[in-house]
């Protein structure tokens, strides 16, 4: 099934979810455009992680829909599922595996054929310069390294969308380059990509669209140009979020 021109690669209706007395997802509405590179910030604890897991799956919402090229997430998962390639933040790997064998164990568990399981691995390995560790086995994968075989996880059975909970959390900045580069080619070959950060220069340079999600719901949303304005996107985060800068006043005990 093909979805029909102009359907997002993401839309999100009326998410919720609610952990004891606190909602942490309150009625989130998200529309990501086909093609777009679309950048997800937020204070910590706005309940950004909580949305993407929503969205892809992985956390059964307590309201709402979330849709991917028009298959919903829920009611139609093994299509949505097999449209999306996820790196979640603080993703859990088979640790006992080197990199090379969960690849191919996950091509084959995607229902891939060994042939084509075994290329795609071999490419992924190849671009992400991750072949001299390929006999390493994961649990002695640096962070570096464990970002870039999730990354190979998520474009081994070739999605149309990926979403990326902090994909440079902690990575040097060879390898935050090399992700860059994949990401972007990604793009440029017709992927949609989703991705949460907090270092708003990154989103700045990589993203086309961005959403400010503070205290569980979006408060902006749109293209980069009109979400950041005349003063930038971090301006305009602390400006949305309610944040302030206080410059250090109150810890005179720091003066020397």
């Amino acid at each position: 099934m093909t979805a029909a021109a102009g359907t997002p690669a993401l839309e999100l209706s009326g998410l919720v979810k609610v952990f004891g007395d606190k909602r942490a997802v309150d009625d989130v509405d998200l529309t990501v455009p086909a093609g777009s590179f679309y950048g997800l910030v937020g204070p910590n604890g706005a309940g950004k992680t909580t949305s993407i897991l929503m969205a892809v799956g992985l956390l059964r919402p307590d309201g709402g829909s979330s849709r991917v090229f028009g298959a919903d997430v829920w009611s139609d998962p093994l299509h949505a599922k097999g449209l999306v390639g996820l790196l979640p933040d603080g993703l859990a790997m088979p640790e006992r595996l080197t990199g090379r064998e969960f690849l191919t164990y996950l091509g084959l568990l995607r229902g891939l054929d060994e042939a084509t399981t075994a290329n795609r691995a071999q490419e992924l390995l190849s671009v992400l310069d991750l072949e001299g560790a390929e006999s390493t086995l994961v649990v002695d994968y640096s962070t570096g390294m464990r970002k870039k075989i999730g990354l190979a996880a998520a474009l081994l059975h070739g999605p149309r969308l990926l979403v990326l909970d902090e994909p440079f959390e902690a990575v040097d900045p060879v390898s935050a380059a090399t992700i860059r580069g994949i990401l972007d080619s990604f793009v440029a070959g017709g992927g949609s990509v989703v991705f949460s950060s907090h270092v708003m220069v990154l989103v700045e340079h990589l993203c086309t669209h961005v959403a400010i999600i503070a205290k569980g719901r979006v408060a902006a949303a749109g293209t980069l140009a009109e979400v950041a304005g005349p003063q930038g996107l971090e301006h305009r985060f602390v400006q949305v979020a309610g944040g302030q800068r206080t410059g250090g006043e109150g810890l005179s005990w720091l003066a020397s």
